[in-house]
């Protein structure tokens, strides 16, 4: 099947980004577990060079993720374009709120916690209940989570389009089900979410990056 506005930029870019995700989400998972081993107990944070890793993994993975969401859009059929463009809005949103969290965290926070405020804690450390880390939550269990679910939609044709829907499906259900930890205050719970925006994910990715190598691209325009 032709797809109308998926031109070779949007294969390009779409395949080059996918890729990249999935080579930060490996990045990602060895660094955390790396960081867990190290701990001396499970309760105590992960402490540098890993958290620092982290952190800038992700603020270099937000803005990929977006880029393959144009992707996704520009693949879109027509009928389609309904649940594609607001899986691109969402992924925007979740984008704009995770990188400037985890930018925040990575500059200014250790400085402002230095600096012996009683309020610090409640607004910059990843110890529930904090404003960063409920706003990381609205950022993958919400917005990340309705990315995948709309975009979903947009691959029904193929085994291999068939299995990154069901994939994104369960990336999205898992993602929200983390929130589960948030009104019982138990972040342990909220780790389910982690299953869909990490583990899920490691598959959807590169799965996508093949999805828009096999497209029939749309005859682009010559001046």
């Amino acid at each position: 099947m032709a797809h109308e506005d998926f031109t070779r930029h949007h294969r390009r870019l779409g395949k080059t980004a996918a890729w990249a995700v999935f080579f930060l989400l490996v990045a990602y998972t060895v660094t955390l577990t790396l960081g867990l081993l190290s701990l001396q107990s499970p309760a105590d944070p992960i402490g540098d060079p890993y958290f620092s890793l982290l952190e800038l993994l992700i603020i270099a993975m937000a803005p990929l993720m977006v880029i393959v969401m144009v992707a996704v859009h520009a693949y879109a059929s027509p009928g389609a374009r309904a649940y594609s463009l607001p899986a691109l809005a969402f992924m925007v949103m979740m984008a704009g709120i995770t990188a400037g969290v985890h930018f925040v965290i990575l500059t200014v926070s250790r400085q402002i916690a230095s600096a012996g405020l009683p309020w610090a804690p409640y607004f910059f450390s990843f110890e529930w209940p904090s404003v960063v880390y409920a706003l990381d939550i609205l950022a993958w269990d919400v917005f990340f989570a309705l990315s995948m679910l709309f975009a979903a939609p947009v691959f029904w044709t193929g085994r291999l389009e068939k299995t990154v829907r069901v994939l994104m499906i369960a990336g999205g259900v898992l993602s929200l089900a983390g929130l589960i930890g948030v009104p019982l205050a138990d972040m342990s719970i909220r780790n389910i979410g982690i299953l869909g925006y990490v583990g899920v994910s490691l598959v959807v990715f590169p799965l996508l990056a093949v999805v828009f190598g096999r497209a029939r691209q749309a005859p682009e325009e010559t001046g």
